[in-house]
């Protein structure tokens, strides 16, 4: 690392600036004692360095043989050693496939430290289900099903035969995730998320289907759609592209934008959206509904200040700031724990090792129930492979699984807008698309309030990864709470930087309880 520059000191002995204390920390065992993988990692674009290379030349040339997995071996332990120095210098050495056109995702911003709100090493998660467990299973056998389903308009899910096909299977795995009725995954469950307002209503949240007001102009929230096809499905473009190659299919839209209304468009959506688009949108929209939507603890809506208008604090301009802000924070935690925590292998590799044992070419350590189960016969008899059907020809961002990084950006952004807002708020002329997303029709339901619409958007952007098959349901489910811990921090920083006689910031977090943050500190509500 590079030598820190000294400060000032402000008094007598005091000359080590934050950031030097910083470094130091970096470089002790509590930062750094993250080795604890969930799998063997698989989907990076490594290659051996110039010593393994030479190391391993006297092995097997058998592709499957000793010599490539002593080559891979190598290259992973020049990638431990440049998470445990933390040095530039020993990234910069990190070697990739001589056919990598893509690098390595940003793996230095695991140590970015940030000024407000915690660090990404002070936010926690429990470990990510391991390679071979029946977790693990379930959530991949889940992943299969996202892809053979990808088409199924979302108004179709209770007649549908193929999501009668993915209940019936998925119901069968000894440890069955998602949320259930009477214990079971249901037409009105699968695929969606576990937080107060998930079950409630149509599967996409209002704020992915309402138009935007955007300063003078309105954005009508239709998107492109690829065609119905699904890639990675063959031995070589599935190795192309865990090389780190350039795809060598190709992906193709539909001629007219359209609303959500599946998960192929809804993969779509997060492959190419903005990180903290949804959630900009949704504060747009918020703020649109006027004073019954803000928050009853803002003393600039509650009465408390009759006098003066919110602005630059407790305003527009002051929510949108935060919001953006914790969707960058959300990230800073989600790349600790996938470079140096979790360094959990992707969906696309994990069924690239189900490819590889049913096939008979290697041997590892798959629980039964998904060896067994319909999802991966039902793969095979649409391919001839049992490999995990993906929704993008280049499949998943060459950085760890664990958490989603658009998960924690979901956790954070949602739970900054909630302290906001109105959570009871009833959200006016409630809308549902039709079955092929030419056009939104009014939706007659239950009442869907700001609350369970804010946490069901945060499903769909963190779930809508596993649609397209590069993440599981706990990178989701388990990165919004990590997001959320940051928020919750942020705004712990932020109540004590107003002038205003203010009472905190309250909210409801994705376990249903109830918070109030007031003067830095965090309190049951």
């Amino acid at each position: 690392m590079k030598q820190d520059t000294p400060a000032t000191s402000v008094s007598a002995g005091e000359n080590v600036t934050k950031t030097s204390s910083r470094r130091k920390f970096l470089k002790s065992s509590a930062y750094l004692g993250a080795v604890g993988a969930s799998g063997v990692l698989g989907g990076l674009p490594l290659a051996p360095s110039a010593s393994a290379q030479s190391t391993f030349q006297a092995a097997s040339t058998n592709p499957s043989g000793q010599r490539r997995r002593a080559i891979q071996a190598a290259a992973y332990q020049d990638l431990l050693r440049a998470e445990q120095t933390g040095r530039a210098s020993d990234w910069d050495q990190i070697p990739l496939d001589a056919t990598a056109t893509r690098r390595l995702a940003n793996p230095q911003g695991a140590y970015r430290f940030i000024f407000a709100g915690l660090d990404g090493h002070a936010t926690r998660m429990r470990p990510a289900p391991s390679f071979r467990s029946a977790e693990s299973a379930a959530e991949v056998g889940e992943v299969y099903w996202q892809g053979l389903t990808r088409d199924v308009p979302f108004n179709h899910y209770d007649t549908d035969a193929g999501i009668g096909a993915a209940l019936a299977d998925l119901n069968g795995f000894s440890e069955a995730v998602g949320p259930k009725q009477g214990g079971l995954v249901t037409a009105g469950t699968i695929f969606r998320g576990p937080t107060p307002g998930d079950l409630n209503g149509p599967y996409i949240s209002q704020f992915l289907w309402k138009d935007v007001p955007y300063g003078p102009s309105v954005i009508e929230q239709r998107y492109e759609k690829p065609l119905p096809v699904d890639f990675m499905v063959d031995e070589s473009n599935w190795l192309n592209v865990q090389r780190g190659g350039a795809p060598a299919e190709t992906l193709n839209f539909e001629p007219v934008f359209r609303y959500l209304h599946d998960n192929r468009g809804l993969g779509e959506y997060v492959h190419r959206d903005v990180l903290f688009q949804a959630y900009l949108n949704a504060g747009l929209i918020l703020l649109g509904y006027g004073g019954a939507a803000i928050d009853s603890g803002n003393p600039y809506f509650n009465g408390n200040i009759d006098n003066q208008g919110a602005f630059t604090s407790l305003g527009g301009p002051y929510v949108i700031d935060l919001v953006t802000q914790a969707g960058n924070l959300g990230l800073n935690s989600a790349w600790y724990h996938k470079w140096l925590e979790h360094r959990r292998l992707r969906p696309e590799v994990f069924g690239g090792r189900v490819h590889f044992m049913k096939t008979g070419q290697r041997s590892y350590e798959i629980h039964p129930d998904l060896l067994d189960a319909d999802c991966v016969a039902e793969a095979f008899s649409r391919s001839g492979t049992y490999f995990l059907p993906m929704g993008f020809t280049e499949g998943s961002p060459t950085h760890p699984s664990y958490p989603a990084g658009h998960a924690t950006i979901a956790g954070a952004c949602t739970t900054t807008l909630k302290t906001f807002f109105n959570e009871d708020f009833v959200i006016p002329d409630p809308v549902v698309s039709n079955d092929d997303g030419t056009a939104l029709n009014p939706y007659g339901g239950s009442a869907l309030t700001v609350g369970g619409e804010l946490n069901k958007l945060a499903s769909n952007i963190s779930l809508g990864r596993d649609a397209a098959g590069v993440h599981y349901r706990s990178d989701g489910v388990d990165g919004m709470l990590v997001g959320e811990q940051q928020a919750i921090s942020l705004l712990q920083d932020y109540s004590v930087a107003l002038n205003e006689d203010f009472g905190g910031f309250s909210l409801t977090k994705f376990d249903g309880t109830r918070i109030l943050i007031r003067g830095g500190n965090v309190e049951p509500n």
